[in-house]
């Protein structure tokens, strides 16, 4: 089956669509795990997505479909058109004039400052994910995909992870309000119109700490310190809190950490995308395992589990 038979067929299954729709050109969109298309049908644009191999053992369909429905009554998110829990199947309407925002477009600092705005109206839109989104456990089950594959892990990982555990008691002790959060904000889950940012893609969504959507994208778009502070404060409407600054450096290393073992379960996957600029994601997550190693490494990464600790971090 050629992919335009692929697309074809999935369309057929959409109930608003049906076995009898015009369907139009189809356009292959960047994506990792999954597959993407823009398709028109009957004449209208779509975001259709097929789930990739192997995502049903660590993505909860339920949660990314409550939370893409919440997001899109929330004006967040795109509008949702079909979701299909079983297979994984998602068609969402396609934003006119958006583009997924690179780092060259978030080196713009109008385009960082209405991204950190998509992110406050996420947080604070009042309803809650149904899954909480919690790192330190999902680094706990990727491990265990990762053994039952009998995956090979960089040298020194168990080591990180001991460390990363007076990570997880600091955070305990701050007892930080938790929030809808997107959790896997990279660039090109930012469609941005020119006006406004739309995010999509919420297959990690889950309530969590908003500083790690903030961290996140940091790492994602690798952020110097400069845009990590005019991302904070176009966040929080003027200066941040101390712990707050803490806290996104903090969950920077454990994305690094976190985005290792992700790196290692596209390879035991198999999974036939480009592994981002690398050779392969044997590569990528050995360079995110050197990024988490050198934050937690840095002098002061003492003085900001402290300053977490100390409970001024809370979400404003």
């Amino acid at each position: 089956m050629t992919v335009e038979d692929l697309v074809r067929a999935k369309v057929a299954e959409v109930p608003a669509f049906g076995p009898g729709a015009e369907v139009g050109p189809i356009v292959r969109m960047a994506s990792l795990t999954n597959q993407s298309f823009k398709v028109a049908v009957d004449g209208r644009d779509y975001i259709l997505r097929i789930a990739g191999h192997g995502t049903e053992e660590y993505i909860d369909r339920g949660v990314e479909e409550h939370a893409a429905q919440v997001t899109a009554q929330a004006g967040v998110g795109a509008p949702l058109v079909y979701y299909d829990r079983e297979g994984g199947l998602q068609v969402t309407e396609f934003i006119e004039n958006g583009a997924p925002m690179d780092s060259d477009v978030l080196s713009d600092t109008v385009a960082l400052e209405r991204a950190a705005d998509a992110f406050r109206r996420l947080h604070t839109c009042g309803t809650p994910f149904l899954g909480r989104f919690d790192n330190f456990e999902k680094m706990d089950a990727y491990l265990d995909v990762l053994r039952r594959h009998d995956a090979r892990l960089p040298e020194g990982y168990f080591e990180a992870k001991q460390d990363a555990e007076a990570v997880r008691q600091a955070l305990t002790e701050a007892n930080i309000s938790l929030a809808p959060c997107h959790n896997d904000p990279l660039p090109e889950n930012l469609v941005y119109t020119g006006e406004r940012v739309y995010l999509v893609d919420w297959e990690y969504a889950g309530n969590n700490d908003p500083m790690w959507d903030l961290a996140d994208l940091s790492v994602e778009t690798d952020f110097d310190e400069q845009q990590d502070a005019i991302l904070l404060e176009a966040y929080c409407g003027g200066a941040p809190l101390p712990g707050m600054a803490a806290r996104l450096v903090i969950y920077k290393a454990m994305a690094f950490l976190l985005w290792t073992l992700w790196g290692l379960l596209q390879e035991v996957n198999k999974n036939p995308a480009p592994a981002y600029h690398f050779p392969s994601y044997w590569d990528y997550a050995l360079d995110r395992f050197a990024r988490c190693k050198a934050i937690m490494g840095r002098e002061d990464f003492g003085a900001l589990l402290d300053l977490v600790r100390r409970g001024n971090a809370d979400f404003p």
